[in-house]
């Protein structure tokens, strides 16, 4: 059976792009041993490319109260939400990493109240949800509950970042109907093995 390409929308050639681009997404392939198609996909438009990973990054690697691995989790959850398979499958692979758990993802996915995670990690991705699927009736009253359970203004500020900006990255994924690369559902599901 023939594979489905990897977006409805024309994919560029890696040569025939913008050098920082080029240049990014080669570091890309470096780190990860593959290059995931939402970068070369979204590269169709540089100008939003450039946009799109550098707000990426400042949610996503900023200093922050989230670990990185609660991050991935607010993404999982939320892209669960949204019915978005390439992010549920691409930041589920990096949460299993983080956690060092084959199971975490899916856990969370399917039903983060059942995960097994903490009642602090619940109580972030009820409100990442909840503003994800209903932004418009999350009051200043959600916020009690998180803190309560130890996140300050800036966390609640990088839940809701973090959020919304994978909001925009799920709608964009449905658009183009993105195809996660088969690499992301091995990744993490084995212990690695000492060599």
């Amino acid at each position: 059976m023939d594979q489905k390409p990897i977006s409805t929308y024309p994919v560029p050639a890696l040569e025939s792009l913008p050098k920082d681009i080029h240049d990014a997404i080669l570091a890309v392939q470096e780190k990860a041993g593959f290059i995931p198609n939402v970068f070369i996909t979204l590269a169709h438009r540089p100008d939003e490319f450039r946009g799109f990973f550098a707000y990426h990054d400042a949610v996503m690697l900023r200093d922050s109260g989230l670990s990185k691995a609660e991050r991935e989790m607010i993404v999982v959850a939320t892209s669960s939400a949204n019915q978005c398979l390439y992010c549920v499958i691409s930041h589920g692979a990096i949460l299993r990493i983080y956690e060092k758990s084959p199971s975490i993802s899916d856990q969370i996915a399917i039903d983060y109240t059942k995960a097994d995670i903490t009642e602090k990690q619940k109580v972030m991705l009820r409100f990442a949800v909840k503003l994800a699927r209903t932004p418009e009736l999350v009051t200043p009253e959600d916020h009690q509950p998180l803190e309560r359970h130890g996140f300050n203004k800036e966390d609640i500020w990088d839940i809701g970042a973090i959020t919304s900006f994978f909001a925009l990255s799920n709608r964009m994924a449905h658009l183009i109907e993105m195809r996660a690369n088969d690499e992301f559902y091995q990744m993490g599901r084995l212990p690695k093995i000492p060599k």
